[in-house]
Formats: structure tokens, C-alpha cells, sequence
């Protein structure tokens, strides 16, 4: 029996944690049609779930992907639309590597055939399940908090030049969010010992931008974050304890902080 799609801790408070790059499975025939690169899985948010574990503490919910965003990358649309036209991105089926590596043996792969089978097989259900989940809260609490997880290597050059901040808030530019939530991010973020930016190379990806509807009590904010900060930026990718007890008790007292600005 395969994996199943996704992992689902459905909470009581109006928080629900995403993490839809957190996966590191690349099932059968995919893995088998792949480079070495690829097969490293080296593009993966590592260790979110570990990180926001204070969530469930809090009574929140997180839904975690189990494959790869190699599979198929769940924060790009269905349709495969850029969401920065003119700048170097990422696919809804990547082809290459951040690096700018290869992930499959062949030129031509995946096929249209295929990259329709793996939104109906992979994207459809994480979706499914989050909006169901955002649906359940916010019937029960008038306005629900999305909080989209994700990390990255420090420096890829392909992607953005120099280091980037160690802390990255999406908004979309203040649209996917209430005023007040997208104040508290940024002042959160401002007050930690850490480096950040607001609305810059990451302003927020398909799920922000699709989900974060204030006007109607769905709030989002993305955060994009250094992986320098908490772990091993090359394989085998390991977590740092000692980083990460760093930087995760400003990263609970900002979600906290984030989390009390809902309107009510």
C-alpha cells in the first residue's frame, strides 16, 4: 500500500499550518525515470513539521504533503501559470533542480498526459483536504489563520542573488491578509534576532495568493525560511538541534502573535 498523500492534525483553534513542500517521497515509475540529483530530493522544506511542532500545543491543525515537490510542486496552479512572470521559477512539474539540474533522464518527460494524472492523483487531494480544513474552522470561528511553511538553501544564485534573509513573509503584498495580521508578521519578525524582509523575492505562492481571501475570514501568510537557520544546508540534510532551539521559540511567538491579530 503507498503512502498516502498527505499527513492531517486537525486541531480546535482557527490555525491551520501547511506544509505542502515537507514531502520526500518519489514513488514508482517516477523515481526509476530520474537523475541522481533528483533522487537526492534535495529541493525538500526539511524538518517543518519537527520545527512547528509547538502547533499541536497550541490546538492548531497542520496538513503535511508526503511526496515530493519533484512529483509535483503543490503551491503552483493546477494550470501551470507562473506566478512570477519574467524571474526564474519553479514548474508545476519541475524539470530541474533549484541548481538548475536535470531531474529526468529524458528530455521530454513528464508528458501533458502524465502531469494530468499527477494533478488529479497529488495536487487535487492536499487541496481538497485544506480547503476542507479551512472550511471546518472557519464555520465554527468567523476568521481562520493559514499559515503556509516553507524553507530553502540560503543561496541559490539560479533563483535570487546573494544570501537571502533568514526570515521571508508573504502576503501578497497585504492582500492575502487582514491589515492587522499582516502588521503583527512584520513586527514579529522585525523584533526576532534574525534577518527579514516583507513582501520581497517570496511573496507568496499559489496557496497565499488562492486561499487568502480576508474578505471573507481567511487570512494568509507565508513564511519563507533560510534552512541556514535550523539545519544542514547539503545532504544528508541534517537538523540542528542546536540552531534549531534558536530560532523555534521566536518562531512560536510569532505564529502566537500572528494568530491573536485575527479579527474576531
Amino acid at each position: 500500500m503507498n503512502p498516502p498523500i498527505y499527513t492531517l492534525t486537525s486541531g480546535t483553534v482557527p490555525l491551520v499550518v501547511s506544509i505542502p513542500h515537507g514531502g520526500a517521497l518519489l514513488p514508482e515509475p517516477y523515481a526509476s525515470a530520474m537523475t541522481p540529483a533528483a533522487r537526492i530530493v534535495a529541493d525538500t522544506d526539511w524538518h517543518l513539521a519537527r520545527l512547528y511542532d509547538f502547533t499541536h500545543a497550541l490546538g492548531g491543525s497542520m496538513l503535511e504533503a508526503n511526496y515530493s515537490r519533484y512529483v509535483i510542486d503543490l503551491n503552483r496552479p493546477a494550470s501551470g501559470e507562473s506566478l512570477y512572470p519574467g524571474q526564474t521559477t519553479t514548474s508545476l512539474c519541475p524539470t530541474e533542480t533549484f541548481r538548475g539540474e536535470p531531474l529526468y533522464d529524458a528530455p521530454d518527460q513528464p508528458s501533458a498526459a502524465d502531469m494530468a494524472t499527477r494533478v488529479d492523483t497529488f495536487w487535487r487531494p492536499y487541496h481538497d483536504a485544506l480547503r476542507a480544513e479551512l472550511e471546518r474552522l472557519r464555520a465554527i470561528h468567523g476568521h481562520v489563520l493559514l499559515w503556509e511553511a516553507h524553507s530553502i538553501a540560503s543561496q541559490l544564485p539560479r533563483l535570487f542573488d546573494g544570501q537571502l534573509p533568514d526570515l521571508n513573509i508573504g502576503t501578497f503584498g497585504g492582500a492575502s491578509c487582514a491589515p492587522s495580521v499582516h502588521e503583527a508578521a512584520a513586527a514579529s519578525a522585525a523584533a526576532m534576532p534574525f534577518t527579514s524582509v516583507v513582501n520581497g523575492r517570496f511573496k507568496g505562492g499559489y496557496i497565499t495568493r488562492h486561499y487568502g481571501q480576508p474578505e471573507q475570514g481567511i487570512h494568509a501568510v507565508q513564511l519563507e525560511m533560510s534552512q541556514c537557520i535550523y539545519m544542514d544546508e547539503t545532504a544528508p540534510f541534517g537538523y540542528r538541534e542546536d540552531l534549531a532551539a534558536r530560532i523555534q521559540p521566536h518562531l512560536k511567538r510569532m505564529v502566537e502573535n500572528v494568530f491573536a491579530a485575527l479579527p474576531r
